[in-house]
């Protein structure tokens, strides 16, 4: 592979590895400071890519409509959409929550994972809504025409980390602010914080729509860069275990930590099949990507074994009259 080959790899690892971050910030907010047993996560990243891609893409006409088929086709901007797949998806947090976050933490666990799946499956058998198996293709892509077609990663790419920031930065100032605190004593003892008058379920709901907005950003984000997207993108593997072993691999409740372990793991995730490719004959390298299973179960293990609080572990906050 020549250095321009490997500089568009790296390029196309760094935006992977941008919205993968941008999932495990999400979670962060529900699991790593509120305690929030969320494993729909695919749920939600299916929502969001959806919901922008039905903003963004024009309605079928002519022949083309007699090959797809979707419920709207708005043909807003890029950012209409991104707004969009936030707010779906925090309805639908909201209408997940409000039943569940009353009851033990493991029935927002059987309701996420239900959640998920059914919609997995609902864009797959319902070709009126989305094109079915087939899926949408053809989505937008912002500021498109201002750049060179070969160039233009290095443009989403910008578009991407400058979404990470943004959404680090407004995590951090909610955590650190009273309503951060919050969270964090209700993860720790959510009947002590009920004693203290706070609304542990005002506070937890807050947190669960807040989690899933960020992760409909991040399935917007998604679908805008690979343009095209269907039922099988959002498995649970893909769209749910990775993110987890991401955050438990930097550090649960450590927003730096989030960041630092979706680059990690999406990374080996990915070079595994890119080395394999390169070293291995074609009849072994075919079968080489099982191996990424292997190794990120390995991870898995190995953190919990030797690093459970994650490489970076959980920031230790402190008020500022104690420092």
């Amino acid at each position: 592979m020549d250095v321009s080959g490997l500089l568009s790899y790296l390029v196309s690892l760094a935006i992977m590895g941008g919205i993968y971050a941008i999932f495990a910030l999400g979670l962060n907010v529900q699991w790593g400071y509120t305690g929030l047993f969320n494993i729909g996560i695919a749920g939600f990243f299916a929502v969001g890519a959806y919901t922008s891609a039905l903003i963004t893409t024009p309605m079928p006409e002519g022949v083309y409509a007699t090959y797809v088929e979707q419920l709207i086709g708005l043909n807003l901007p890029f950012a209409f959409g991104l707004f969009g797949a936030m707010v779906v998806s925090a309805v639908l947090a909201l209408i997940v929550g409000i039943p569940t976050l009353r009851l033990r933490e493991d029935y927002l666990a059987i309701a996420t994972i239900g959640i998920a799946e059914s919609i997995r499956l609902i864009f797959n058998n319902e070709r009126w809504l989305a094109n079915g198996p087939r899926g949408l293709t053809g989505l937008p892509q912002p500021l498109r025409a201002w750049v060179e077609p070969q160039h233009y990663n290095y443009l989403y790419l910008a578009i991407v980390l400058i979404a990470v920031v943004a959404v680090y930065w407004a995590i951090e100032r909610g955590i650190r602010s009273p309503w951060g605190r919050v969270l964090r004593a209700i993860r720790e003892d959510e009947t002590a914080a009920a004693m203290n008058g706070k609304n542990v379920f005002a506070f937890k709901l807050q947190a669960l729509v807040l989690g899933a907005a960020i992760m409909g950003l991040g399935g917007a984000l998604y679908a805008h860069y690979v343009r095209a997207i269907s039922p099988d993108a959002f498995t649970p593997l893909f769209a749910t275990f990775l993110v987890w072993v991401m955050l438990m691999l930097g550090g649960s409740g450590n927003n730096r930590g989030a960041i630092v372990g979706a680059f990690l793991v999406w990374g080996i995730w990915t070079g595994s099949t890119f080395a394999t490719d390169q070293i291995l004959p074609p009849f072994w390298a075919s079968r080489a990507p099982y191996l990424r299973f292997l190794l990120v179960g390995l991870i898995l293990e190995a953190i919990i074994l030797l690093r459970p609080q994650g490489i970076l572990g959980e920031e230790r906050l402190v008020s500022k009259l104690l420092e």
